[in-house]
């Protein structure tokens, strides 16, 4: 089983085309923003429908949990098949998800929207993040990896402003964020069909749907050390996209379309953002400065729900989740050159699979508790997990450099 690094063959230069590299980019773009349109409407739904705020989190979490499963039993089709076939499937099953949020007329049909988006996303993300790589010219490369890393934040910042952006001009923001996105994927789908495959199928279809979740001895003190890192950061993450809104509603009284993206965008795009700034910087220092960065956020965030503060939360949002995409940039980094290359994609497995539970469970206790203990109890409560988890993750993450003599 491959998530990150196919084993398909790349097919020589010459069979590239030159729409491909953009039209490649610009879709995985786009399946991103299309995963946190619908976040700023949760509430909105909610309110239309009447559904707890358990349901609520358990409409955000069950599209990682089928994205993981399916990430993990069908990340390698498109090794085996193609990377074409797989992202125009992939692209039709979006288009039906599409139609599934536009349908829907109660908590059903939003599961079954949010159900459908996460297969998709789950059979497509290694096969378009591939394609990406192998459809830059020779001398961009490195620029299509970028693109490749930088993609999930930022299209998770565009998708959610934008939906509350339309929400602040019209009463059916839904119609047009859904029915836009559905027209640009059949577009996709028939643009993908006229350009040239990327890669060489290869045998062992059957065999790669087996999932393996492994990592390399070299790594896996790091990869240990690495958990709460994991766990902080993702909880973290899903709680705002997942319940966000209903915070900024719930405990500092403000209704706004507009706030409501801008909770996702703030911390996803400072996430996004942050790993380019510290480019060049030793991986094990990335780790450690972005743990500080989100115990410090996370803080913030703690305080301003004391306080009322709308100002420090998006203060403490952005620190939070600029320290979000270093720390996870650093960890990566520091992994993956432990690990021989046979075994990377077991390791990638492995990180997956923390990261989407982390994503999902969280917040999904969290909805279910706020009937118990409100909406601020079960915030603060939260968050104060997070600050907990996080300030063990940044001593974890020091503590080996420290030893080493090198600078944190």
């Amino acid at each position: 089983m491959d998530v990150s690094l196919p084993e398909a063959l790349p097919l020589k230069s010459q069979s590239r085309s030159s729409i491909a590299f953009p039209l490649l980019a610009t879709i995985l773009f786009l399946f991103f923003v299309s995963a946190s349109v619908p976040s700023p409407l949760f509430v909105v739904f909610q309110g239309r429908w009447g559904f707890s705020p358990g349901m609520l989190t358990v409409a955000f979490s069950i599209y990682s949990l089928v994205l993981l499963v399916t990430l993990l039993v069908a990340g390698s089709l498109s090794d085996h098949l193609g990377r074409k076939p797989v992202i125009v499937a992939a692209l039709g099953i979006q288009v039906a998800s599409m139609a599934f949020f536009l349908t829907a007329d109660g908590i059903g049909g939003l599961l079954a929207a949010r159900i459908v988006q996460g297969l998709s996303m789950g059979v497509v993300n290694g096969a378009l993040s591939a394609a990406v790589i192998e459809a830059a010219p020779p001398t961009r490369k490195a620029l299509g990896s970028l693109l490749t890393s930088i993609s999930p934040l930022a299209g998770l910042a565009t998708g959610a402003l934008v939906t509350g952006a339309l929400l602040g001009v019209t009463n059916q923001a839904e119609i047009w964020a859904f029915g836009l996105l559905s027209g640009l994927f059949c577009l996709g789908a028939v643009l993908v069909v006229l350009i040239p495959e990327t890669a060489s199928p290869v045998p062992g279809l059957l065999r790669s749907m087996v999932p393996s979740v492994h990592v390399a001895c070299a790594a896996r003190g790091g990869f240990w050390r690495g958990l709460p890192l994991l766990l902080s950061i993702w909880a973290l993450c899903g709680f705002v996209i997942a319940l966000g809104p209903s915070l900024l509603h719930n405990v500092f009284g403000v209704s706004s379309g507009l706030l409501n993206g801008a909770t996702v965008a703030v911390l996803c795009g400072a996430g996004a953002v942050s790993p380019l700034l510290l480019r060049g910087q030793p991986p094990e220092r990335m780790a450690v400065l972005g743990m500080a960065a989100v115990t410090a956020g996370g803080g913030l965030l703690l305080v301003s729900t004391g306080t009322g503060a709308l100002t420090l939360f998006f203060v403490g949002s952005a620190v939070a989740g600029a320290g979000l995409g270093a720390s996870f940039s650093g960890l990566i980094q520091s992994l993956v050159p432990l690990t021989p290359v046979h075994e990377r994609a077991e390791l990638f497995a492995a990180i997956f699979l923390v990261t989407y539970l982390s994503l999902s469970v969280p917040p999904i206790a969290a909805g279910f508790a706020v009937p118990l203990t409100g909406f601020l109890g079960t915030t603060q409560t939260y968050l104060g997990a997070v600050l907990v988890v996080s300030a063990t993750a940044t001593v974890l993450q020091w503590l080996p450099s420290r030893s080493r003599g090198a600078p944190a």
